[in-house]
């Protein structure tokens, strides 16, 4: 207890006095210069009430205390806990993911860290980008290795699921298109090489993977979807509420085909038959897809291009034989695929070969696709060799990946699977990051799929060079967007990708900018000498 001694003085009362000193928290007594009884009784009185007051302090005081030593404990604990933390990220951050390159933390994969270090537990879960990757085991194998091998570590609690299914571009499409993660065409541009066949076998590789399956069968002239499998409902029904069709399915897989309409093969002319395929493809009700794998009819006609330009493509697969005529063919749809900025990720060599005594024959010649390989750069050759199996489960069906799950013509579809998940995984972490806004340059950042080459756009540049309508007058090509008509410090709202070939960029005046890739290229670029310093754009999964 603290005691202020003051001198009696005719100038302070003591009341005065008295007040300021227990503002001040402190115990206030009369020093008298004369002594008398009175003023012994006040002087003790004035004891007993600081005495009261000290008893009173002390406990707010201790109470404060122990307060504060919560609090420290508290924040001791906050401390720990975040120290924990960052050790399990560093843990993860040793697995790289092969087909980006980068580990899993900076991937984004890690969700949900929940760590326990007085019990030692750590739980987490990895989302990764589809449940068909091929490398989920590994990552949760590894996973579990280096973060029990943290000292405090005794329990580890690794949960594995995938992202929900959707398009990088879901506000652009039809409906039913809304849900699905990746669009594949299998193509050959040529009939009778085996490309239904392909098709199939790859859609229930991939549904064995743990992915989420449809097929669309657009050939109308000739459907082969309704004899290669056998669902149980070989009729495609209507919802006459919302107008769209409920697809069938076989072995979890689902399928629309124009065979399961009733109505056989289609006779009918080129736009009819592009209006039907329109239909069945954006109005069915296909829910969430991790692959809609698209059996396309033959050829580079107006099917094939109204295929190609309503739906949103995320690969093809090319199949041909071994002839010379077949790559003549196959090496048109390449084109065709190559203009409509589809990337082609495999080439399936079919019928390529058979064993018998011993040696390996080649009744057709072999080369052709390798050829395509080779003058295309098409990373992946399959061969499929000739097996009455694979011909036999086309016409009874079942398909070969499923009546012989172990069988070789199954390892290859197998390769195949994978495949063709690590390329869609990287086309759409390529096309997600291609065209960027870097708030901190006020820059555009550009980086085009499959090219090493990146640059910086000036925003106003890149507004200034739009050539719809809008900005050029399409009849005289007069330039009606002038130069001044775009402030300098112009800045973009949203910048979407738009398939393999473009984005949508969306300007604070609510235009909306359709910027082609090749367009981009083409513009001045902001600081060009500069661009070897430029940080690498992160990845997103």
């Amino acid at each position: 207890m603290q005691l202020l001694h003051l001198p009696s003085s005719p100038y302070l009362s003591f009341q005065t006095l008295k007040t300021h000193a227990e503002a001040a928290g402190l115990a206030l007594y009369e020093k008298p210069v004369v002594s008398s009884s009175s003023s012994i009784f006040c002087s003790l009185q004035q004891e007993r009430v600081e005495r009261s007051r000290w008893v009173s302090r002390r406990g707010s005081v201790l109470g404060s205390l122990t307060t504060k030593a919560s609090s420290l404990e508290a924040g001791t604990a906050a401390v720990s806990n975040g120290v924990a933390e960052s050790d399990v990220l560093k843990a993860l951050s040793q697995i790289i993911d092969p087909d980006f390159g980068t580990d899993i933390v900076s991937c984004g994969f890690v969700k949900d860290l929940q760590i326990d270090e007085a019990l030692g537990e750590v739980s987490f879960r990895l989302e990764l980008t589809t449940p068909a990757c091929p490398v989920k085991d590994m990552f949760e194998q590894k996973a579990n290795e280096v973060v029990n091998e943290l000292p405090w570590v005794k329990n580890v609690k690794v949960t594995m699921s995938a992202q929900p299914a959707k398009p990088l571009y879901a506000g652009q499409l039809p409906a039913g298109l809304q849900t699905i993660s990746n669009i594949v065409a299998v193509s050959s541009c040529k009939g009778g090489v085996g490309k239904s066949t392909v098709a199939v076998n790859l859609a229930y590789t991939l549904a064995g993977m743990g992915a989420r399956v449809g097929i669309f069968d657009a050939d109308v002239y000739g459907p082969s979807l309704p004899t290669m499998v056998s669902p149980e409902n070989r009729l495609l029904e209507m919802n006459l509420e919302k107008r769209t069709i409920i697809p069938t399915e076989y072995l979890g897989v689902k399928l629309v085909s124009f065979g399961f309409a009733g109505q056989g093969r289609a006779i009918m002319r080129g736009p009819m038959v592009s209006g039907v395929i329109d239909q069945l493809l954006t109005t069915t009700e296909w829910g969430e897809l991790d692959y809609l794998v698209v059996d396309m009819p033959p050829g580079t006609g107006d099917i094939q291009l109204t295929l190609c330009q309503v739906v949103p493509l995320t690969a093809a697969v090319i199949v041909t034989t071994p002839q010379k005529l077949a790559f003549i063919d196959v090496a048109k749809g390449v084109r065709m695929f190559s203009k409509l900025k589809v990337p082609c990720v495999a080439v399936v060599e079919n019928m390529s070969h058979f064993d018998a005594d011993g040696k390996r024959h080649y009744p057709f010649g072999k080369g052709s696709g390798s050829e395509v390989v080779k003058q295309f750069g098409i990373p992946n050759l399959f061969d499929l060799p000739i097996r009455p199996t694979l011909s036999a489960s086309g016409d009874s069906g079942v398909p070969e990946v499923v009546a012989d799950p172990l069988g070789e013509v199954s390892k290859t579809f197998q390769e195949l699977g994978i495949c063709v998940v690590q390329q869609c995984a990287k086309i759409r972490q390529q096309v997600s990051t291609a065209v960027t806004y870097d708030k901190s340059i006020k820059a555009i950042r550009v980086k085009v799929p499959d090219s090493d080459d990146e640059f910086l756009l000036h925003p106003a540049t890149v507004r200034r060079n739009d050539r719809s309508a809008q900005s050029v007058d399409e009849w005289t090509g007069e330039q009606k967007l002038q130069y001044n008509d775009v402030p300098e410090d112009i800045e973009p709202e949203e910048i979407r990708p738009m398939g393999n070939y473009a984005v949508s960029i969306t300007w604070p005046d609510g235009f909306s900018q359709i910027a082609p890739y090749d367009q981009l290229q083409t513009m001045e670029r902001l600081v060009d000498e500069f661009n070897q310093f430029l940080p690498p754009i992160p990845s997103q999964a």
